[in-house]
């Protein structure tokens, strides 16, 4: 992620005065494209906000905690307010709180893509800038999005997984969060293409997507429920740290033979990864939710200071490394934090206590 490319043409842009060093003012670029350091550039005084999926849910803590630490750096105040259910209805309600509150930037973690455009549209309206984090809002309701990594990316590793413990051939099913959670129906939208495209995968049946609404006693229902109703079942896929975790207490207690992969949080998913018969998940991904919360952050510092707009091209640097806005798939832009990481028994155990 860090290229010494973008280095370079910062350097040089600076050098001819298009943009100030440490954060000093100069005259905004002209064009579509922009940059700068939303480190040095000043963001004393300023409150950045964000809205998470729902409280209680390990990954959004760790994700409001890398928000929180970011803009402490960065001199700002940060207010992170959950919503009182993992709903976009509770979200909104969220968001207008936050408008109210003249905040200077919202960062959400949608809930539902398209429902929370009216408020966040009256929140741009207000001159708050607008981002999301991990799942994203509609592109027109936001500057940018900050994504854990590429889709297809994650599509890839999940399917190849699916294929891998299933020995390529059988039943799998996905255990999913919410209906409407934009991140994992891109993610599972990906799975199925890649089923599409490639005959390597046409062994495989998927049986059934459930919901657990990243809630832990729904997630275990739905598991269990998916073990009774699919008998020869060999996988499920868990795109969802709410729901790999409930599902590896289910089959590991129940002693199933079905196995398990996804995305989970180390510190949650250390008992149940293994290579044997003992161990419902095999291996499993993500990547580090105290840093996908501070790219927020950073973010959204660079949106306040004016170092970027959101544009495609936009570059800017901060203490996780350079980034870019890049092309999205829904037709916005987006910053991506890096490619998922593989979690399994060669390494959990160091990784266990990190998150």
């Amino acid at each position: 992620m860090k290229k010494k490319v973008l280095s370079l043409l910062l350097c040089m842009t600076m050098a001819v005065g298009l943009f100030a060093a440490c954060g000093g003012n100069s005259k905004k670029e002209e064009s579509n494209k922009s940059g700068g350091d939303a480190k040095t550039e000043s963001a004393s005084g300023k409150t950045f906000a964000l809205v998470p999926k729902s409280a209680g849910n390990p990954f959004n803590e760790k994700e409001a905690e890398g928000f929180q630490k970011a803009v402490q750096k960065l001199g700002g105040k940060a207010v992170v307010q959950y919503p009182e259910s993992a709903t976009a209805d509770a979200q909104i309600t969220v968001i207008q709180s936050l408008i109210s509150q003249k905040v200077d930037s919202i960062c959400v973690a949608a809930n539902d893509e398209n429902a929370l455009a009216a408020a966040l549209q009256e929140a741009k309206d207000a001159g708050i800038k607008v981002c999301s984090v991990d799942s994203a809002v509609a592109a027109s309701s936001r500057a940018v999005h900050v994504n854990q990594a590429g889709t297809d990316e994650i599509g890839s590793a999940l399917i190849q997984a699916v294929y891998d413990i299933t020995g390529g051939e059988g039943q799998f099913a996905i255990l999913s969060a919410s209906s409407q959670a934009t991140n994992q129906n891109a993610w599972i939208s990906s799975m199925k293409s890649y089923m599409e495209k490639d005959s390597k995968y046409s062994k495989l049946e998927l049986v059934e997507v459930a919901y657990g609404d990243d809630e832990a006693q729904k997630s275990t229902d739905q598991t269990q429920a998916l073990l009774q109703k699919y008998p020869k079942l060999k996988v499920i896929c868990s795109p969802t740290t709410v729901g790999i975790s409930a599902a590896a207490k289910v089959l590991q207690d129940k002693k199933s033979s079905v196995k398990l992969t996804g995305l989970g949080l180390p510190s949650e998913m250390a008992a149940y990864i293994g290579n044997d018969d003992a161990h419902s998940c095999p291996y499993m991904f993500l990547w580090n939710p105290i840093d996908l919360g501070a790219l927020g952050a950073y973010t959204s510092a660079a949106l306040v200071t004016g170092s970027i707009k959101g544009n495609e091209g936009d570059t800017f640097k901060c203490d996780l490394g350079d980034y870019k806005v890049v092309k999205a798939s829904d037709g916005g832009t987006e910053i991506i934090l890096g490619a998922p990481f593989k979690f399994d028994p060669s390494n959990i155990n160091e990784w266990k206590s990190v998150y």
